[in-house]
């Protein structure tokens, strides 16, 4: 599993407006967000699809896919909980 490109990565566009619109977080490059000065997270595709490494408890990355819009909704939700 790799990195996402950028390319790929315009296809969460939409996913990543919502975050881009959380308070507490900031993007410090396209894709990959810090909660204060820790990362919290970021993007990875391989073969199976899109996934996103999230730090819901501030200490452990936790992978979740987000290749449909429906798992974007579903992390975008357990993120602002999180928050």
């Amino acid at each position: 599993m790799r990195h996402i490109t950028p390319e790929r990565l315009d296809e969460l566009e939409d996913l990543l407006a919502g975050l881009r619109g959380l308070e507490g977080l900031k993007e410090k490059k396209r894709g990959v967000f810090y909660r204060k000065s820790k990362a919290f997270l970021h993007f990875h595709e391989d073969p199976a699809g899109l996934f996103a490494d999230v730090r819901l408890d501030g200490e452990i990355f936790e992978r979740f896919g987000v290749t449909t819009k429906k798992e974007r909704r579903e992390l975008l939700a357990r993120v602002r909980r999180a928050l």
